[in-house]
């Protein structure tokens, strides 16, 4: 419930809402929320490891969404800008429903990947991308996150010297 609460203050709260209609609204909300909400989860659950999975996924794929788009150059449906593939929103926004899977499973990522599907048909919609594009961005961020990002573990193990003896300490993460 928390991961749910997060995601829609961060898409209530994002920055690049200028859009023209609601579903270009939303879009742009989740494409926004997503990878704040995954960032956050990892953060609050105090997730060091998860943290910087995170970092490395998401920078990885929006440096390659954006290195695709200035080199492929492939013209918008919409505009004469050559910006188009792959999409940049549903990148971003898959990125973070795909953390939140690999990391916390796919239970807790339902309703993310509901959020990144309607980001991918948004930019659709609204005409600002072909299906292509969206599908790519898609692609990007699931291998992104397959790369970078383990499944997060409540139970650790780890040996332990404090000079006189040795031991064995088992934590458990709730």
């Amino acid at each position: 419930m928390k991961i749910i609460s997060i995601m829609i203050a961060s898409a209530l709260m994002a920055q690049s809402l200028q859009a023209k209609s609601t579903t270009a609204l939303l879009g742009d909300a989740f494409a926004a929320g997503l990878p704040l909400s995954a960032g956050a989860y990892a953060y609050f659950k105090d997730n060091k490891e998860g943290q910087m999975q995170f970092i490395k996924s998401y920078t990885a794929t929006m440096a390659t969404t954006m290195a695709l788009k200035y080199t492929v150059r492939e013209k918008r449906p919409d505009t004469d800008e050559h910006d188009s593939f792959p999409s940049g929103h549903t990148s971003s926004a898959f990125a973070g429903a795909s953390f939140i899977h690999q990391r916390y499973g796919w239970k807790m990522a339902l309703v993310p990947y509901v959020a990144a599907l309607y980001t991918g048909y948004s930019r659709i919609q609204v005409n600002r991308h072909h299906t292509h594009d969206v599908l790519a961005g898609a692609a990007l961020a699931l291998a992104s996150s397959w790369y970078f990002v383990t499944p997060y573990k409540n139970v650790s193990i780890h040996a332990l010297n404090d000079g006189k003896r040795n031991k064995i300490e088992l934590t458990y993460n709730y």
